[in-house]
């Protein structure tokens, strides 16, 4: 029985021996009370690197970073294994060839008759799942990043509109006081003061609305080879003497579909960042350049705009924020916080992306990528004169004072005006009254918008023209011609007119 016994035993023990020397997914290994490897599996040799004749009666520590020996690491977490029973730890460590892995490392003392004897040393590489977890933040980063900008956008566009629609009134009530002050030198410059406010709001405006992608733009195919050097001097009558602008385009620059005014001021507000980025001057440097992408979302011809400075950087907390509207580093009246918000807005508008790199004291690098254009767009022309109109306009307005302010306007242009504030008071009106052109505000409350009442009355009456407006006409398609809030009264002439022709 004895002998027996004692086989049982021996076989039992060469057995456990033979399972942990082949476990090949986990480093098992020992270590004696000083932390001295002692025995090696295939696991070890695989993940590790070393062979056992390499690493038997070496320390432990060697596979530590230097970083984490300098802290006394590996010491640390053998007194832990002592005194708590157990260590555990993720972490990197370093392989035979230098090479970092992550690890998931536990330390198990080893008692014999209540004397400790050694360490039972496991280590998997986590690798894998580590890289896994930290594509993982990102991709929810991203997310969270676009639902944010998306929450901004739509207040953004909302704030926008109800401005527009305060800029409609100024605008249109200037027109009474123009006549009022042209034999008042104080009034009228009292007026002109007020017009450029209002112009200036308009543009603010723009800016909002194209970071909320609510821009109505004008599209045409735009060579940028032609432009370089306008755009060129351009930037250097933005950024004063100051600043050195260097720029490099590509010969074999494809072309792209933007919209050119809002592309001009995207690059102007790059240039004024990275000329505020330079107090005591430097050099701005742009790189326009063809690349074909194959990542992530993005697929396809770019046209790439690389703009380079070499100003302050920018603090890693806040990059994440310079791109929202009003957000601003610059002391109070020295920008508004708009010049990058509408960049991101242009860019996304125009169906591209855009990427950021900055460090503390090195400078600043946005780079655009714009999708290469391979069909022309004509883009849209009016020039023709102003001219009186005649008639019976629908004006579909739910804003008493801008219903006001428009219906005052149409009068002065020689049109009899009907003033509804809804879709269904609209189609009731059309129905019962002699009109000859409807025009209809986009907004409005009710279950009838402006374009589904323009659908509605070219059903019914395919023979009234209808004209529509909007403080963000860009916010949904349409089949029909858009008039974008604040306008002019000779604007409002020429698209009325444009409809009769």
């Amino acid at each position: 029985m004895k002998n027996k016994k004692d086989r049982r035993l021996f076989d039992s023990a060469r057995n456990f021996k033979l399972l942990v020397d082949n476990v090949a997914d986990y480093a098992l290994f020992m270590l004696d009370t000083e932390g001295i490897v002692s025995t090696w599996n295939i696991g070890a040799q695989r993940i590790k690197g070393y062979d056992p004749e390499e690493i038997v009666g070496q320390h432990f520590s060697r596979f530590y970073t230097d970083t984490d020996r300098a802290a006394d690491k590996p010491t640390r977490a053998l007194a832990i294994a002592r005194e708590k029973g157990r260590f555990e730890d993720d972490g990197f460590r370093v392989r035979k060839d230098g090479s970092f892995f992550r690890a998931s490392v536990v330390i198990d003392p080893i008692y014999d008759n209540g004397e400790l004897v050694g360490y039972a040393k496991i280590t998997r590489d986590v690798t894998e799942r580590y890289e896994a977890a930290l594509k993982l933040q990102k991709v929810q980063k991203q997310l969270a990043d676009s639902q944010r900008m998306d929450a901004l956008g739509q207040l953004t566009g909302g704030v926008a509109h109800d401005f527009n629609n305060l800029l409609m009134i100024i605008s249109g009530s200037l027109i009474h006081m123009r006549k009022a002050a042209e034999h008042d030198e104080r009034l009228r410059r009292s007026v002109l003061a007020v017009e450029k406010a209002a112009e200036r709001g308009a543009s603010l405006t723009r800016q909002l609305l194209t970071f909320a992608r609510r821009q109505s733009v004008t599209p045409e195919i735009i060579d940028f080879r032609e432009r370089a050097q306008g755009v060129k001097d351009l930037l250097r009558t933005a950024v004063g003497k100051n600043i050195q602008v260097e720029m490099e385009v590509g010969s074999d620059t494809w072309p792209i579909l933007v919209d050119l005014a809002e592309f001009e001021t995207a690059l102007v507000n790059l240039a004024i960042n990275a000329r505020d980025a330079m107090p005591g001057g430097g050099k701005l440097s742009m790189a326009v350049h063809n690349r074909h992408l194959e990542q992530g979302d993005h697929h396809g011809d770019f046209v790439i705009f690389e703009a380079c400075d070499e100003g302050e950087g920018i603090p890693p907390d806040i990059i994440a924020k310079v791109f929202e509207p009003f957000f601003t580093t610059k002391a109070i009246g020295k920008g508004t916080g708009l010049g990058l918000s509408q960049v991101h807005g242009f860019v996304h508008q125009a169906g591209g992306f855009l990427d950021l790199n900055s460090e503390l004291g090195k400078g600043t690098q946005v780079t655009l990528y714009l999708p290469r254009s391979l069909s022309p767009t004509d883009r849209p022309t009016n020039d023709e004169e102003t001219l009186s109109g005649n008639g019976r306009v629908l004006l579909v307005e739910d804003n008493p004072s801008v219903a006001e302010v428009c219906g005052e306007m149409l009068e002065q242009l020689g049109y009899s005006v009907a003033r509804v504030s809804n879709g269904l008071e609209a189609l009731d009106a059309i129905d019962k009254n002699g009109i000859d052109l409807v025009f209809s505000d986009i907004v409005m409350p009710g279950r009838l918008d402006g374009i589904e009442l323009a659908r509605q009355v070219r059903q019914r009456r395919p023979d009234i023209p209808i004209l529509l407006t909007t403080g963000y006409s860009g916010a949904r398609k349409s089949e029909f011609p858009i008039l974008r809030k604040p306008y002019q009264i000779h604007e409002l002439s020429e698209a009325l007119a444009a409809l009769v022709k």
